[in-house]
């Protein structure tokens, strides 16, 4: 009753509603006007966010809305425009060919007053890496969700990366003008899959190409955006047979937050109506704490809803002063984590992150976040992990691939810096702080291989310089050279992630590759704890070669199965304590190449008990080599076993495909988790060991008519089957010609 109550007296309310026009002025930058190289003093007028979501989810087309509506570009173009332009983050011409981001771009704009530095980041789970180092050095985002598509299997990864860096977000349900699309069905998805505590803010005026508009739950009122291109957006009444809904969704937000914010759970409990400050305020603090994840809607391709959300960016998601972030001080032995000071003046020494680098045209171009302090041209500052030190002659900001000087920069600000030699994940400071240093960021294993090398032996040079440049990088992308083959192995997150980069030395450095077979980064593992004791002992007159170990090799839980890890548990001195760095470096060159197929050992723990030493024969190398002797017993001795990566998988096809599709999966060893159904089309989860899904998509396009997509991500690593362990043995004994003779090794 109550909330029929409040529709009535909206309804009367609406005939003193006034129809109200709102244009949106994008003069500021098209006009030819550069923005000021003045840096804002205020920290509460800057914000950091990132644009995230599963691969066509509409991200790319977001950010080309945003640039255009806060003046940053006189004209939008398509990810696959007519126009053969493409959009502006998409600068990389693979990128427009193929019609998705692979590299993650950074970008600046003005919104009311408030800097807003963007990176649109790839939605393909074989760039992931580009997504986890962007929220490394973010403080929110905005988590884009398909409205047909809804949660799918790289949004979970993301989510999951946000979690990781304890990122704010808001959400925003995109392509309401699409067929099927159901944003109730999304929200849903976020609440039950992704574990968010969420609700609208915002509710859409119809559904797929009745789609007029979207309405303010918190203020009560219709927005339309008409033409030019949504310039000319219009405030007007909530429509007459929506006034029951509204009500109804705005009661449902004002509970949703009550559970998990004391001020306006208090007013809810006295049942005392909050006004709207009060409702924003609470989202704002329930935001940036992650206990609530505000929900609005659009159509960024039809110019629906993206100034709204510029307006959530700002009222919702945290300036750098909001968001805790620490360093680590390694001046005494055990470090210890102290809080950065996000205020933007000279007081406090400058630290900063470098996140990205990037070849440009003046030579490596380093992305630096500033946490702390603040840095202009011509400071000295200092690489803590390498102790050199640089002299910064450059300060850009990054419009895409556009760059634009700076003369300073302070906590908070997002800026490239050229001619830095570092790797990604240094920390920069000033003198007398190098001793700090801020964590750096999750990095993935590979888990596919493939071999590579020039068509022409003329183009080995301009190979070498691409490849160097690639794995400096991309951490995700190595390459090696196999000894047994004599061939150059290069590994990365999937077969496009490869492929893309054999196609960028073709184009970049004019040095066409050929690409392998692909590979899966099998893993050698230990079952049962193995015992050791080992004694190397070597005497060619002179001073001779000596030293013992002895201890235990144990396997690592599944959680942990891909570390490798030494562990120093000797008592006294029959190893002296120098000696234990030559031992773990034998041990870890021994976990490089197995003995069942020769891939690398993982999920292992080597634990030193005991052993001898000689006053004069003893060294370094003879301790690695005991280390070496000691894996090779636990090799012959020990159970091993082979596992291999494991993939979520998520296939989209018409329900009538639904059972070849779930045949077919029969014969790819694969476990179905759920299913969902949706508008005549069908949801299939399921994993699958990556060594089955080599051709699916040909198998998938063959059996649906070309109607089914799939996407797939890494899982985790488990033990491969026994015909898949007794096939890659077989085929290892017959490549290296090991005979039948010879003592067969223990395996599971």
């Amino acid at each position: 009753m109550k909330i029929v109550r409040a529709a009535v007296l909206l309804q009367r309310q609406s005939t003193i509603w006034h129809r109200k026009v709102v244009h949106t002025a994008v003069a500021f930058y098209s006009n030819g006007r550069q923005p000021s190289a003045e840096a804002i003093k205020d920290v509460e007028l800057i914000r950091n966010i990132g644009i995230s979501a599963h691969i066509d989810s509409g991200k790319t087309t977001l950010t080309e809305r945003i640039l255009f509506y806060t003046g940053r570009l006189s004209e939008m173009h398509e990810v696959r425009g007519k126009d053969q332009v493409g959009a502006k983050m998409d600068f990389m011409e693979l990128e427009r060919q193929r019609g998705i981001t692979i590299q993650s771009a950074a970008t600046y704009t003005n919104w009311k007053g408030t800097n807003i530095n963007i990176i649109d980041t790839p939605g393909h789970v074989d760039f992931t890496v580009e997504v986890e180092r962007a929220l490394r050095v973010l403080d929110g985002a905005i988590l884009v969700l398909c409205a047909v598509g809804g949660v799918q299997s790289q949004t979970l990864t993301v989510n999951r990366q946000m979690k990781r860096y304890s990122v704010p977000c808001i959400a925003f349900i995109n392509k309401l003008d699409r067929m099927g699309a159901n944003h109730k069905r999304v929200l849903s998805q976020m609440r039950g899959k992704l574990m968010h505590n969420a609700a609208f803010v915002q509710i859409p005026i119809g559904l797929e190409a009745k789609n007029k508009g979207i309405i303010d739950l918190i203020q009560r009122k219709a927005l339309y955006f008409e033409e030019p291109q949504g310039l000319k957006m219009v405030e007007d009444s909530i429509p007459a047979d929506m006034l029951t809904e509204v009500e109804e969704k705005r009661q449902e937000l004002i509970e949703t937050i009550s559970n998990v914010d004391d001020h306006l759970g208090e007013l809810f409990l006295e049942e005392k109506v909050p006004s709207e400050e009060e409702i924003m305020a609470a989202i704002r603090r329930t935001c940036i704490k992650r206990t609530f994840t505000p929900v609005f809607v659009g159509t960024a391709l039809k110019n629906k809803g993206v100034q709204p959300l510029l307006d959530g960016v700002m009222s919702y998601l945290p300036n750098p002063s909001e968001v805790e972030n620490y360093a680590l001080d390694n001046s005494s032995k055990k470090p210890t984590k102290f809080l950065l000071n996000p205020a933007r003046s000279d007081e406090k020494p400058f630290v900063g992150l470098a996140y990205k680098l990037e070849a440009g045209r003046f030579g490596q171009l380093t992305y630096i976040r500033a946490y702390q302090g603040f840095l202009d041209r011509g400071s000295m500052i200092y690489n803590t992990r390498t102790g050199k030190r640089t002299r910064t002659s450059r300060l850009v900001r990054m419009h895409a691939d556009e760059m634009e000087e700076v003369r300073e920069v302070y906590a908070g600000d997002i800026c490239a810096v050229f001619g830095i030699d570092c790797m990604g994940g240094d920390t920069f400071v000033k003198r007398g702080c190098e001793h700090l240093s801020m964590e750096s960021m999750f990095i993935a294993e590979p888990v596919i291989s493939m071999s590579i090398k020039p068509a022409k032996s003329a183009d080995q040079e301009n190979f070498a310089k691409g490849i160097r440049r690639f794995t400096r990088e991309d951490p995700t992308f190595r390459v090696t050279f196999d000894d047994d083959s004599k061939e150059t192995i290069a590994s990365g997150m999937g077969e496009l992630h490869l492929e893309v980069y054999g196609q960028r030395l073709e184009r970049e450095y004019n040095a066409k590759s050929i690409l392998g077979k692909p590979k899966v980064a099998f893993r050698e593992t230990l079952v049962a704890p193995c015992e050791f004791d080992y004694q190397h002992k070597k005497q060619s007159g002179g001073h001779g070669e000596y030293g013992r170990v002895s201890g235990i090799l144990e396997p690592l839980p599944p959680d942990e199965n891909m570390q490798v890890l030494f562990e120093d548990a000797s008592v006294g001195t029959n190893i002296p304590k120098h000696y234990m760095a030559g031992i773990e470096a034998g041990f870890r060159k021994a976990c490089e190449k197995g003995n069942l197929t020769g891939h690398k050992v993982a999920g292992v723990r080597f634990q030193v008990l005991d052993g001898a030493h000689h006053s004069v024969d003893s060294s370094d190398w003879a301790f690695q080599l005991a280390a070496q002797g000691a894996m090779q017993d636990a090799f012959e001795n020990g159970v091993w076993q082979i596992i291999e990566p494991i993939m979520n998988v998520e296939v989209n096809v018409p329900r009538e495909y639904q059972r070849a599709i779930m045949s077919g999966l029969t014969k790819r060893q694969a476990i179905i988790i759920g299913t969902d159904s949706n508008e005549g089309y069908q949801t299939i989860y399921f994993e699958a060991p990556l060594n089955e899904m080599f051709g699916y998509s040909t198998d998938l396009r063959s059996c649906t008519q070309g109607k089914g997509e799939f996407s797939m991500e890494f899982s985790r690593y488990c033990p491969a089957s026994a015909d898949t362990q007794q096939q890659l043995i077989r085929q290892y004994q017959e490549e290296h010609g090991i005979g039948q003779t010879k003592k067969k090794k223990k395996r599971s």
